[in-house]
């Protein structure tokens, strides 16, 4: 019963954080909301006993994938008007696209393997069990061309945002140190002899 509580408090705050993300107005207000979905998700990932998931994602993602994200925000100097501009345009396909993502939980919710396995329940495992080792050996047997794949898409992101910072250098008025040292007396100063004038009585 307790445990069912916490499962529901945080997948409750995993649902409105995630809402938060796409409805907020300022970026950096969506992702420390996305911060809290991670939270929320490694405290769910915790009670089905997948700790090293629930570890990752904390000091992975949280750590270091958001400090990025907003430092990507800040650098791009996104123009929210603009962006805000085009929202109805897209709202059809956003609809669509979360249609299809709620159907397809309904039909793995609502499948036979699922219902076997929340009948089974969790297995209880030894102190001798390793999350980390059966995770390794599962990703790098039976799920190795994904794994694969997931790596070329991130490389692809990583050089995207690279490409995207490297903009046309905005004029900066900087000093020269060689040109101030190379400097003549000539070149800056000029002597100009004018004769000397009487003030007007």
């Amino acid at each position: 019963m307790f445990e069912q509580i916490i499962f529901y408090s945080f997948g409750t705050m995993l649902l409105l954080s995630a809402l938060m993300v796409i409805s907020v107005r300022n970026p950096v207000y969506a992702a420390l909301f996305l911060v809290l979905a991670f939270f929320s998700t490694s405290a769910i990932w915790l009670l089905l006993r997948a700790e090293f998931l629930a570890i990752v994602l904390v000091l992975v993602y949280v750590g270091a994938v958001m400090v990025l994200f907003l430092f990507v925000v800040m650098m791009l100097d996104i123009n929210l008007a603009r962006l805000r501009a085009g929202f109805m345009r897209y709202l059809p396909a956003g609809a669509l696209v979360a249609l299809v993502l709620a159907a397809s939980m309904v039909l793995v919710v609502g499948g036979e393997g699922f219902n076997e396995i929340r009948e089974s329940g969790l297995a209880e495992r030894g102190p001798a069990y390793s999350n980390t080792a059966e995770l390794g050996e599962a990703l790098f047997t039976a799920y190795l061309y994904p794994l694969e794949i997931a790596g070329a898409i991130l490389l692809v992101a990583i050089i995207a945002a690279i490409a995207l910072t490297q903009r046309a250098k905005r004029e900066t008025k900087a000093q020269n140190p060689d040109a101030q040292v190379a400097v003549r007396r000539q070149d800056r100063v000029r002597l100009v002899k004018m004769s000397s004038e009487r003030d007007s009585e």
